[in-house]
């Protein structure tokens, strides 16, 4: 009981911090395992060393990649600082190593080819995720009022690390995203007559403006085509496309444009920034349109470009001038 207890309080305090709900989902799996690893012991008898051990275990028992522990890191951190009031102290923890490992990053003629294979809502998300380099879940989380025709942006609201960025709107979407949004009025209108249009909002906002969430400016860009239960509150609204949906339609595409290179949704934005970068913008600019909070993470575009054939001419090429 006491353990129920102890995840409905967790609960309550990532959705008072307005944190997603897939971080919910994902803080409160680690919490419950940390607790089964150690027997079903309540946390409040558990001690740092008992944290560094399950974390430890998890690195050299499991081998998870280091994303994974850095996870259950966060997951433990927030259980012991923001619900126990009690900060840890991991002097013993050994980090998993994340090997430095290089993106795939598409050539221009590559993307073209991937781009010919998409159409329709596929092909302007695609456009949209290599024009503005966006992540897959800053795309499809997109309302209507995140897209500002008149000075040409698009607003990232919340992405990782919580921050709210600028993100270019590029021209070749212009058009697209304005029939988009035309889109998303008439059904939203649809929705609205059937009972329904209410957006899930920030629940402060909710509290304090009722009649918002009926508003278009707070639709989705890419509405799903079917209503579903927010697990949260039971309301019924209309969320946002679902990322898989947009990924398998990449995949196929790919394939069909005979690319022989892993390709993802996330390629499109690894090549948006190395292709800037080719084309003479400074590494600071392009830190600001991928919202890193790090420079060191935008440099490893840098490394992509000094790799490869026209960096360093292989011995063997200079062979083939002397025989000849």
């Amino acid at each position: 009981m006491a353990k129920l207890k102890l995840i409905d309080r967790v609960r309550a305090e990532i959705r008072r911090r307005n944190y997603s709900y897939k971080t919910e989902q994902a803080y409160v799996n680690w919490i419950i395992r940390f607790i089964r690893f150690h027997g079903t012991v309540h946390p409040d008898n558990l001690t740092d060393a008992d944290v560094t051990a399950f974390l430890n275990y998890l690195a050299n028992e499991k081998n998870v990649a280091a994303s994974t522990q850095n996870q259950a890191l966060s997951a433990l951190v927030f259980l012991f600082k923001q619900v126990l009031n009690r900060p840890l102290n991991l002097d013993g923890l050994k980090r998993a190593k994340k090997p430095l490992k290089l993106p795939v990053v598409l050539s221009r003629d590559e993307v073209s080819a991937l781009l010919s294979e998409l159409s329709g809502l596929n092909k302007l998300i695609a456009e949209l995720l290599y024009g503005s380099g966006l992540r897959i879940s800053e795309c499809l989380r997109l309302r209507v009022h995140d897209v500002d025709f008149e000075y040409r942006q698009i607003w990232v609201r919340d992405g990782k690390g919580r921050k709210d960025r600028v993100a270019l709107l590029p021209d070749s979407v212009f058009s697209g995203l304005k029939k988009q949004v035309e889109r998303v009025k008439a059904l939203h209108k649809k929705d609205l007559r059937n009972g329904l249009g209410a957006a899930l909002l920030p629940s402060a906002l909710s509290v304090k403006y009722p009649d918002e969430q009926y508003q278009t400016r707070w639709q989705y860009l890419f509405p799903s085509t079917t209503i579903s239960v927010d697990p949260r509150s039971g309301q019924r609204h209309r969320y946002h496309l679902s990322d898989r949906k947009i990924q398998r339609a990449i995949r196929v595409a790919a394939e069909r444009s005979d690319q022989t290179k892993k390709i993802s949704a996330h390629t499109l934005r690894h090549s948006f920034a190395t292709h800037l970068l080719a084309s003479g913008y400074d590494i600071r600019t392009i830190q600001e349109l991928l919202g890193h909070s790090n420079v060191k993470t935008t440099m490893i575009y840098t490394h992509v470009l000094n790799k490869g054939g026209n960096y360093i001419k292989s011995p063997v090429d200079s062979l083939s001038a002397t025989r000849n």
